[in-house]
């Protein structure tokens, strides 16, 4: 019976995938609280619940940037003894709060919308549009920053969804002050404003989906394991595989493990040798485990299976 173990470090060179945006999630972050401060102020002097219900959104936009900045500050902190693979699932962690935050702001948000469609409040339009197109502007700046990161790390991507969550209200209520400054119809508010709980939904879910198979140690979307187990079983002296598994510790971080079975161990090498490169080449991972085991020892001690 013999072991290989063929890996890249646990948090690759240069830190996670969320780790190489910090610097745009601050930026980002920065532009928030900016201007959540402007549209507070500009709520309270226009007396417009929309403006400062947006600015109740854009305050969670600043609590998930800001988790996820401290989710990737614990990341960077070194693996223990008792954490071997340091923290760097803070991040996943962080992206699922962000998904809960979110579900729960588009709850409110719906709710808010029952409410304004039942006793329409009045909305002084011009000041309303002035704000929310500044806003809008603010919005667009950091979807731009985390564009990139989103694509990478799902941390990012709750952050990203955040912000792109807010420029939507945005939007929403730059349509509604222009409706209602051309046609007095107040009731346009509380429409759009259920429209944008239910755009937000189904993306949030995602997210959410994403977080959770993750945290269960499921196997990556991307991967096909018929496929992988086939490309092993097709390496020459490889008579059987068990125990595969494929997880992600982390955005950007699969890692894989299993066990072959061979005819003759004098051919382990070999074995363990184009399996790794099959992983690598074929598959995109790098941090592999991979253990060989004698077919005549495997069969003498029975099948136990994980």
């Amino acid at each position: 019976m013999g072991t290989g173990h063929s890996h890249a470090p646990a948090v690759p060179q240069g830190g996670t995938a969320a780790a190489r945006h910090k610097k745009r999630i601050a930026l980002a972050l920065g532009l928030t609280l900016s201007f959540m401060t402007v549209e507070v102020i500009g709520g309270l002097w226009t007396g417009s619940l929309a403006l400062l219900a947006d600015a109740a959104h854009m305050m969670t936009d600043a609590g998930g940037l800001a988790l996820a900045l401290v989710a990737i500050r614990f990341a960077e902190r070194p693996a223990t003894p008792q954490k071997t693979y340091g923290y760097v699932r803070a991040e996943v962690l962080s992206a699922l709060t962000n998904a809960v935050v979110l579900l729960l702001v588009t709850v409110y948000i719906l709710y808010e919308a029952y409410q304004r469609f039942l006793e329409p409040p009045e909305i002084l339009g011009w000041p309303m549009l002035l704000v929310a197109c500044v806003g809008l502007g603010v919005n667009l700046i950091s979807m731009r920053l985390l564009s990139a990161g989103s694509q990478e790390s799902i941390n990012v991507k709750g952050a990203y969804f955040e912000v792109l969550s807010d420029m939507l209200g945005s939007l929403g209520v730059i349509l509604a002050a222009v409706i209602v400054v051309l046609t007095g119809w107040t009731l346009v508010d509380p429409l759009i404003g259920a429209a944008i709980g239910l755009f937000i939904i189904p993306r949030t879910w995602i997210l959410l989906r994403q977080a959770i198979n993750i945290l269960m140690e499921g196997t990556p979307p991307e991967v096909d394991m018929s496929l992988m187990e086939a490309r092993l079983k097709s390496i020459p002296g490889v008579t059987a595989v068990h125990d595969l598994h494929v997880w992600t510790i982390t955005s950007g971080l699969d890692a894989m493990s299993g066990h072959l079975i061979v005819a003759d161990m004098a051919q382990a090498k070999a074995v363990l040798a184009a399996a790794s490169a099959a992983m690598r080449d074929d598959f995109k991972l790098s941090h592999v485990t991979i253990q060989i085991e004698d077919a005549a020892h495997r069969a003498a001690e029975g099948e136990q299976r994980l």
